[in-house]
């Protein structure tokens, strides 16, 4: 019996690669000598650059940037050997670095992301994935633009402050200083959602309050990159702010499409072609996936939802396992997954939950593969 287990994190308490050890361990309690083949995942948000590295080695690197309220911290980024760069913009801007307290959405910038992007055009990368997802910020992107050399300007021709709220007060941009080593470079998007930049599905009404945004602050920020938005149409002579992604990772999706000339593909399509999940799947006998909350939202993007389309394809059954199952959850049995099942053994906390998440992942694939066997000697 050949067995993948295909996990995203879950959220504030495993990563990918722990998940996918904890639901090894308990396939193993229950049928020991199972073949069994890990394959970490990501969509393109946190998790994303250990996936990657974990599928297809490479070397981890390390430079200095400064994190989403201007303070320096340790950046990581990855290179693979093919000379592609792995960018995952969580490692330098994410809502995780940040304690709730502290999120302040209205000024968080993404410049961390362009100094690791510098880092990368640095080390001769010919090909750049970015991961984008996770995100503390809202600035449409303009911080990372800024670190690449973009100027941000107001009508008296002085520099915006960092943040997505100043760009309410854009007037000008200058990408003549843009690094020209950009041009050499193909980027690849890893992206999970598909909001364009403004508007009710945009990066602020959607996921602004997720950052700490009050109704009124959301407001401000869809105005600023309206404004932000239109001043690039003026620039480029052309209007990307409805394109499906542009509003990923606060705007910084939007600034990708417009200035990097990147791509955008599901992330978790990225990272299960470097990994080669679909050839572990073809000749295996069951499939786990699985993430902290599994609900309709799955379907857009999301790890459980690609693993069991690739699952699907291959006429292989799919487990998924999750912190929590929301409204909804049941359309995934439509895209592949076979039957999905919640940690949780009992009344508890989330706190508790997450604590406690190891045993409780391994105690639950544990559980399915004894009944998966029972089932199966019994219908022979």
């Amino acid at each position: 019996m050949k067995v993948v287990i295909a996990p995203d994190s879950f959220k504030e308490s495993l990563s990918a690669r722990h998940a996918a050890a904890a639901i090894a361990r308990g396939v193993r309690q229950a049928v020991p000598d199972a073949q069994i083949v890990c394959i970490p995942m990501a969509d393109g948000g946190e998790g994303t650059l250990d996936a990657v590295l974990s599928a297809a080695g490479g070397a981890r690197k390390f430079c200095r940037v400064l994190d989403a309220s201007g303070s320096e911290r340790q950046g990581a980024w990855g290179l693979l050997e093919d000379n592609t760069a792995v960018i995952e913009m969580a490692t330098a801007a994410g809502l995780e670095l940040v304690p709730p307290a502290f999120r302040q959405p209205m000024t968080a910038c993404s410049h961390g992301v362009g100094q690791l992007i510098k880092a990368a055009l640095d080390a001769r990368a010919s090909r750049i994935i970015l991961g984008l997802g996770g995100s503390s910020t809202n600035d449409g992107g303009a911080g990372m633009l800024t670190a690449l050399g973009a100027r941000f300007l107001d009508a008296e021709g002085l520099a915006l402050a960092p943040g997505g709220a100043a760009l309410v007060r854009l007037a000008c941009l200058d990408t003549s200083g843009l690094d020209p080593r950009l041009q050499d470079v193909a980027f690849e998007v890893a992206c999970d959602v598909d909001n364009p930049l403004c508007g009710a599905s945009g990066a602020s009404q959607v996921f602004g309050p997720q950052k700490g945004a009050s109704a009124d602050q959301v407001r401000e920020l869809d105005l600023a990159l309206e404004t932000f938005a239109n001043v690039c149409a003026a620039h480029l002579g052309v209007d990307l702010r409805d394109c499906p992604g542009a509003g990923a990772a606060g705007g910084l999706g939007f600034s990708a499409l417009a200035f990097l000339r990147a791509t955008f593909r599901p992330g978790v399509e990225i990272v299960a072609e470097t990994g080669g999940l679909e050839a572990a799947i073809n000749d295996a006998t069951l499939v786990f996936t699985g993430e902290g909350r599994l609900d309709a939202q799955t379907l857009r993007g999301k790890t459980p939802a690609g693993v069991a389309r690739i699952a699907q394809r291959a006429g292989v059954p799919v487990i998924a396992l999750a912190g929590a199952l929301g409204d909804g959850y049941e359309a995934l049995y439509g895209c592949g997954v076979t039957a999905a099942f919640s940690l949780t053994s009992g009344p508890m906390t989330l706190a508790s939950a997450c604590a406690n998440a190891d045993g409780l992942l391994a105690d639950r694939a544990r559980d399915v593969m004894r009944m998966w066997v029972k089932a199966t000697i019994d219908l022979t």
